[in-house]
This record gives C-alpha cells, sequence and structure tokens, in this order.
C-alpha cells in the first residue's frame, strides 16, 4: 500500500503550467469510487457537495466531526491521493486551527484547501491574519511528518460585490498570493475568477500553482491554456447529478 507521504508526493508533481491537474469534486465514498474508477490520478472533495450530501448547509454548518467521520470513508475507499476542502480551517484562531488540521492529516489526507474569507461573516481576513493561520496549518503538517500540498485559496472575487471589475482587485491577490507563500502554502486558488485575461496576468506573476474553478469539463483546454496548474469544479458535479435525481424521480411519482 502507498504510503501518505508518497501520496502527498507524488499529488504535489501533478500540478503542472498548462498541463493541469484536474480534479473532479467529490461528496463521499462512493462519488470517491467512481471517479477514482474513471482513471482520475487524485480525488478532492468540495465543502458545499460533502455538507450538501449530509442535509446541511455549505460554510462548516456540517460539524466538525461529522465531517471528519466523511473524510475518513473516503480516505479509505480509494488508493488515489485525497485532498480536502477544509474551508477556514472550522476555527479562527490559529491554535485551533493546527488542531483541527492535525485531526484531518491523520485520516490520510494528503492535502487540503484552506480559504481567507471570514466563514458565515462578511469580509475576508486580513493579510496578517491569514498569515498566521496558515502557518499553523504548515506546522500541523510539519508536526506529522507529511509533505501536505496547502492550497490557499483567496475569495477576493468570490466575495466581491458583482458590479466591482475584477482587475481592480488583481493587485490585492497578488498581495495575498506573496505572503501565502513565504507562510508555507503550496498553491493558490482563486475561485470566482473567470476573465481569462486575468487568469492568465495571475499564472503568469503569482510564484505558486494556480488553481481555478470551472463550471463544466468542457472549459478544460481553454483554461490550461491560460497557465492554470490545477482545475476543481466545486459544487457543480453535485449539483448536476442531484438534478438529474429530482428530475427522474418526478418522472416516477
Amino acid at each position: 500500500m502507498t504510503s501518505q507521504i508518497d501520496k502527498a508526493e507524488r499529488f504535489r508533481r501533478l500540478h503542472a503550467p498548462n498541463h493541469p491537474l484536474i480534479l473532479y469534486n467529490i461528496w463521499d465514498a462512493g462519488s470517491a469510487k467512481a471517479v477514482a474508477r474513471a482513471g482520475a490520478k487524485a480525488i478532492a472533495t468540495g465543502s458545499w457537495s460533502v455538507a450538501a450530501a449530509q442535509g446541511y448547509e455549505d460554510g462548516e454548518e456540517l460539524p466538525l466531526d461529522d465531517a471528519l467521520a466523511v473524510v475518513g470513508r473516503i480516505v479509505r475507499s480509494v488508493e488515489c491521493p485525497v485532498t480536502v476542502d477544509f474551508e477556514g480551517g472550522y476555527a479562527v484562531d490559529p491554535d485551533t486551527v493546527g488542531q483541527n488540521v492535525r485531526r484531518l492529516l491523520m485520516l490520510g489526507v494528503i492535502g487540503l484547501n484552506f480559504e481567507d474569507q471570514v466563514v458565515n461573516a462578511p469580509g475576508l481576513y486580513s493579510i496578517e491574519d491569514q498569515v498566521e493561520r496558515l502557518r499553523a496549518v504548515r506546522a500541523a503538517a510539519d508536526a506529522l511528518g507529511i509533505p501536505a500540498f496547502i492550497n490557499a485559496r483567496t475569495d477576493v472575487f468570490l466575495k466581491a460585490a458583482p458590479d466591482v471589475d475584477h482587475a481592480s482587485l488583481v493587485d490585492d491577490a497578488f498581495a495575498r498570493a506573496a505572503a501565502y507563500a513565504q507562510a508555507g502554502a503550496d498553491g493558490f486558488f482563486v475561485p470566482g475568477l473567470t476573465d481569462k485575461a486575468l487568469i492568465r496576468t495571475i499564472c503568469e506573476t503569482v510564484a505558486l500553482p494556480v488553481n481555478v474553478m470551472a463550471a463544466d469539463p468542457q472549459g478544460i483546454g481553454d483554461l490550461a491554456n491560460l497557465g492554470v496548474s490545477r482545475i476543481s469544479f466545486g459544487p457543480n458535479p453535485y449539483i448536476r447529478l442531484a438534478a438529474v435525481l429530482k428530475r427522474e424521480a418526478g418522472a416516477c411519482v
């Protein structure tokens, strides 16, 4: 059986500009096995989907113990590396974030998304505060001897008001990417950004591998050509499957 460290190192190598790692986000052991059987190189959860599959809203509404139980079953069900959308680490203060990340990694996980929005509150953490939180994530992984891939997510674009020009937010994103890299992040995730020119600019400027979110598999080729190193789909796979389930169930009523 491949060790957790070997899986983590293999997962890290899968991030390459113009040849991105494709992660079709899953929500439980069954969906993980289906995606693995399709030939996926790695498995990634989506917090929205995991919560919805358990009857909860996103935003750390699914209790931490329940979330970890789901993750444990996913890891045990597949041989591929598993990375988890861990939202804001289920805590505000760095010490508790580190404790929670330790629990997550001890399940066999090799990476996590860690976001800078303040969960269930307006706005984002300051760069300084998020750096301290990221350092706690890195320290937890280092203490376990696991080279976990920390995908630092910024919600600069996702949380912006609809009338805000995303180009005006790029400098903030650059500042966060640089600070997060120094704090120990391995990747930079920019959900909500869809402008191709801006995505290319971020890929050319940011030192970390860049992760973008796609709506569906048809757009993979265009995004890859912009220089991204990782493409994920967030809640979209779950939403599409749930729509099919509802439609077919409705036809039987």
